[in-house]
């Protein structure tokens, strides 16, 4: 069995990112205070703390003919739950980094990827895989 990973990152405003990850992409807000919130991201909880000043700073790295947003976080999707995901971030008018798309085609690995970003500018990814045995493979 797979358990929850927890991760914990700093925000400069709270409130736009509740919306967010709640109403965009549909996570149940958990516990919170006035200077932090925790969600259920796909059962995964992730928590984010008001921080005054933070300011995220964004890296690329060449991947498959695209410049792949680093650090990133997201999910692996399950393949039937992957454009269904797509189809309700473009009902919100989600501008992709990088469309989603099929990464590695015909190679092993081979993936439905896309990138975006939250309103603390965190870059995202969510990808799915027919077979989540393609998930390690070289």
């Amino acid at each position: 069995m797979l358990y929850p990973f927890h991760a914990a990152y700093p925000v400069g405003e709270l409130e736009n990112t509740i919306y967010f990850y709640q109403t965009v992409l549909g996570c149940k807000k958990g516990r919170s205070d006035t200077t932090w919130v925790d969600f259920d991201l796909f059962g995964h909880q992730l928590v984010f703390h008001k921080v005054t000043g933070f300011r995220q700073q964004h890296y690329f790295n060449p991947v498959d003919k695209h410049n792949v947003p680093v650090p990133h976080f997201g999910v692996v999707l399950a393949w039937n739950d992957w454009q269904p995901f797509v189809e309700r971030l473009s009902k919100h008018a989600i501008s992709f980094e990088i469309a989603p798309h099929i990464r590695f085609k015909g190679k092993p690995g081979e993936q439905a990827t896309m990138f975006f970003y939250d309103p603390n500018q965190y870059a995202l990814e969510f990808k799915s895989f027919r077979s989540l045995e393609m998930l390690f493979q070289t």
